[in-house]
């Protein structure tokens, strides 16, 4: 054990070395996109409860109530005796709004796309994975082991290269990609995406977890305005809707697939009744969100049009996530401790959540946000930079 410790501890140095060591800090929660961290009142725009719905009281209030009435936890996994009547009606609330013939819960996003991914590649070992460079890690744990064939970010041309540079494969082609990227804030283009794999016979597993609640018909997704085109469409409950949770949503073949060959829904404990709570509370309310959708896309518009205005590198964001690209982590905890200092929080990404060279803060904007916040910050960062 002594010896593991000592290969810790050298690890951490190199972690250190580099200015990217991690560390858990404390917040509480307050209304109108506020937090509380270390005795100080900060405006939050780290977090992505992009609609505000994580202090919503309706959810909290069926939070309680389902948890009251059906306990503190489902006791078992799904297949055993933690299916309720609640998980069932719920998955037909989700496929419902996805517009998809079913839909499947899971614990959290992460452990979603590692565990479907990884299902789906069991299916057809001979599978050919293009996938995003880009796409989360969650989606590279899922396919561990498998050979990816990446195109570069959001290069569909690059995609259609690979895709051709394999004509006599005879096995099943999966594209991996994400409607919305979390770091970057810019979306693929699914219209073309989806022409492309169907050109290919491709299977497209679209992460639509930045997505969900804030774009597309009614929230419903960039997916929801190509009915029928997505084969799975993945999203979580963890940001716009507020809560927790994720979901996958597509055929009922896929489904019926995954609760037979899915070892991270079949060996997990069944979603427990306040997550489900809290999750039928936010599709009751998120179609309704149009005005709050509307103004998150104004504030955004403004952030981004202010940042680049001063030669701040906004990349390809196209929604309410906003980087302030600056280059090097030392940079980018500067700027962040700077607008801590000026009551604000927007968290420093440095490598290797991001590439080396891309250290940024990112900015996620809230529908509760004031224009007068989004201004103070944008003054803040400017003024850093000159």
């Amino acid at each position: 054990m002594r010896r593991m410790e000592t290969h810790f501890a050298r690890a951490l140095e190199r972690i250190d070395t580099r200015r990217e060591r991690r560390t858990l800090t404390a917040s509480t929660p307050d209304a109108g996109a506020r937090l509380v961290r270390g005795g100080a009142a900060l405006i939050d725009f780290s977090s992505n409860d992009y609609l505000g719905l994580s202090m919503h009281p309706l959810l909290i209030e069926r939070s309680v109530q389902w948890a009251q009435t059906l306990g503190a936890g489902a006791g078992a996994s799904r297949l055993v005796t933690g299916t309720r009547e609640a998980h069932l009606a719920l998955e037909r609330k989700i496929a419902a709004f996805k517009g998809t013939e079913a839909a499947l819960l899971f614990p959290s996003g992460w452990h979603c796309n590692a565990a479907v991914l990884g299902a789906l590649l069991k299916a057809a070992p001979e599978t050919l994975l293009f996938s995003d460079r880009l796409i989360h890690g969650s989606l590279h744990a899922g396919a561990a082991g498998h050979r990816q064939i990446r195109f570069r970010h959001n290069d569909l041309d690059h995609l259609e290269a690979l895709l051709a540079d394999y004509p006599d494969h005879d096995g099943p082609r999966l594209i991996v990609t994400e409607s919305v990227f979390s770091m970057d804030g810019d979306r693929t283009d699914l219209s073309r995406l989806v022409q492309i794999a169907r050109a290919h016979d491709a299977f497209l597993y679209l992460d639509e977890a930045h997505a969900t609640g804030v774009l597309g018909p009614d929230g419903r997704g960039l997916s929801a305005a190509l009915p029928g085109q997505i084969d799975l469409v993945m999203g979580t409950f963890s940001k716009a809707f507020g809560c927790f949770g994720a979901y996958v949503a597509g055929s009922q073949l896929l489904i019926d697939y995954l609760i037979n060959a899915c070892g991270g829904f079949i060996f997990s404990t069944a979603p427990p009744p306040a997550m489900l709570g809290a999750i039928d509370a936010a599709l009751d309310l998120v179609p309704g969100m149009t005005a709050e959708r509307a103004r998150l896309a104004t504030l955004a518009d403004g952030l981004r049009a202010r940042l680049q205005a001063a030669r701040i590198d906004t990349g390809a964001s196209a929604t309410q996530i906003v980087p302030a690209i600056v280059g090097d982590a030392s940079t980018a905890l500067a700027l962040a401790d700077a607008v801590a200092a000026n009551g604000m929080l927007a968290a420093a990404i440095r490598p290797p959540t991001v590439p080396a060279g891309t250290s940024r803060l990112r900015i996620a904007l809230h529908a509760t946000h004031d224009e007068a916040d989004v201004e103070r910050l944008a003054d803040t960062i400017i003024g850093q930079r000159a």
